[in-house]
């Protein structure tokens, strides 16, 4: 088992890795907010906070060598779920044909007042 703090993500915000890489393939990446390397929050609404997140996500899983569809679960966390609409669309439009599995949760408040925050776990065989 490694822990990774990829070069291409954001640093953790706590006493966390990024990412974990297990011998057999299986990749976990912690929840990701939109944040810059110095801490600062990105973007104004949970389609644009969607946006740079999916691209943190990707960039990590390239520097890995794994890419979106080796992607087989997400979990959602969003402030306000009436803007689930919104951060759908922008999910749609990323994920393309790829359909992993998804859990979506409506919570009261994330790290650095974040509006959204999203994990995935992936596998390459």
């Amino acid at each position: 088992m490694k822990f990774l703090n990829p070069s291409s993500g954001v640093k953790p915000v706590g006493h966390y890795s990024t990412a974990v890489l297990l011998q057999n393939g299986f990749l976990f990446l912690s929840g990701q907010i939109s944040i810059d390397n110095e801490g600062n929050s990105m973007g104004d609404t949970v389609g644009e906070q969607t946006k740079i997140i999916l691209s943190n996500i990707k960039n990590v899983l390239s520097e890995l060598n794994y890419n979106i569809t080796d992607i087989f679960k997400v979990v959602v966390y969003i402030r306000d779920i009436s803007k689930f609409g919104e951060f759908n669309e922008v999910y749609k439009e990323f994920f393309g044909e790829h359909k992993p599995v998804r859990t979506t949760v409506g919570v009261s408040n994330l790290p650095k007042g974040a509006l959204i925050e999203i994990e995935v776990s992936a596998f390459k065989g």
